[in-house]
């Protein structure tokens, strides 16, 4: 089972020094956190994509290419990519142009993002959101799987015998989750293709992340790709981790009730009711994660946001370390016991995809009704 961690890059002022960090300094640290996720044994970093204040991280390719030139084994993934407001010959240009950088070190995870005013401004509707995320990825495969493509459809200037470059490294197309916290008919789309669904489950209730990501497994089954629980499932978190749950809620409560994404709200103590948020130690972060398989079944990617809110990058290196050192090892072992015989441990990778040689990764249509799915 794959861990690791993902940044959203926010620029967040610390509420107990009121001090904010630069740009610059903001953009530094996500690479130094990188970093100590490859030293600690994580298995992947993931950076998000955002095109406003407060946030940096606008080129997800250039800054993970930087990473993947000061790293070797850690694989480098996205939190999300904008499958809506990027034209997908440019998705397919600089992610296969990564691939060959990293080795192959890398996939990505596409969604429509969280800030509307991005559509107008890359001139797209956002009342059309979904059909442009169905169009654009669909082309987005035939680019990574055709190498003179003819096509025409409603949100872009036609192509004719256009071939993308570079072609994808060793034939194999970049591994795609699909990323949606509320949309079923991107669960839909996961499942038509055959790829991994990702439920960024941080301000949900087990509830509802269990009706999307049972959606996404039952049309999985369906599109003839597995038996349901044998569907790619990756899910969100959120930990802070002290020595005691005392040290550890007492010193993130003050970055808890000032967060710009959820401070001022429902209590520390009220979120960490009703969604996945854990503040406490070790232990009780293992005791708690394990409960998302009971929620979702058993699945192949836990990610963990743990950078936002001000929190100074020492904190977070310590943060990082206490999951290398206390917290993975088990949960691996754990999550692995429980594991059905037939249910994959992890998803995809270049490697595994490149031994496979063929199946509906290579496919442009794998669905069942050999069309595309419908928005």
């Amino acid at each position: 089972m794959q861990f690791g961690i993902f940044t959203i890059g926010d620029v967040t002022e610390d509420p107990t020094t009121g001090r904010t960090p630069t740009e610059g300094e903001r953009i530094e640290a996500m690479t130094k956190i990188a970093l100590k996720a490859e030293e600690v044994g994580l298995d992947v970093f993931a950076t998000g994509e955002h095109h406003n204040p407060p946030f940096v991280p606008s080129s997800p390719t250039t800054h993970l290419a930087y990473i993947a030139a000061k790293t070797e084994r850690i694989l480098l993934s996205t939190s999300t990519t904008l499958i809506t407001t990027n034209d997908p010959v440019k998705i397919a240009e600089e992610y296969a142009f990564l691939q060959h950088l990293s080795g192959g070190r890398n996939d990505l995870m596409l969604g429509r993002g969280n800030t509307g005013p991005v559509y107008p401004w890359y001139g797209k509707d956002i009342r059309q959101g979904i059909p442009l995320a169905v169009e654009n990825y669909h082309l987005l495969r035939r680019l990574w799987r055709e190498r003179s493509v003819t096509w025409q459809g409603k949100f872009r200037t036609p192509l004719q015998g256009f071939t993308s470059t570079p072609w994808p490294l060793d034939d194999v197309p970049p591994f795609v989750w699909h990323g949606s916290i509320r949309s079923p008919q991107i669960a839909e789309q996961a499942a038509y293709y055959g790829d991994g669904f990702f439920h960024n489950n941080i301000f949900w209730n087990k509830e509802h992340t269990a009706k999307m990501v049972g959606i996404y497994r039952r049309r999985f089954e369906a599109y003839g790709h597995g038996r349901a629980d044998q569907a790619i499932v990756g899910l969100g978190g959120q930990v802070f981790i002290g020595d005691t749950e005392k040290e550890a809620v007492d010193f993130f409560r003050p970055y808890f009730d000032n967060a710009p994404v959820y401070g001022h709200g429902p209590s520390l103590e009220e979120f960490s009711e009703l969604t996945p948020l854990t503040v406490g130690t070790a232990e009780q972060v293992i005791e708690r994660t394990l409960t998302f398989a009971d929620w979702v079944g058993d699945y192949q990617r836990q990610m963990f946001l743990i950078d936002h809110a001000g929190l100074p990058l020492e904190v977070v290196l310590d943060q990082i370390e206490r999951l290398g050192r206390d917290v993975v090892p088990e949960l691996r072992r754990r999550f692995e016991e429980r594991r059905p015989a037939g249910v994959p441990s992890d998803p995809p990778t270049h490697a595994s995809l490149r031994a496979a040689g063929s199946g509906p990764h290579f496919e442009v249509a794998p669905g069942a009704r050999g069309e595309s799915p419908q928005a």
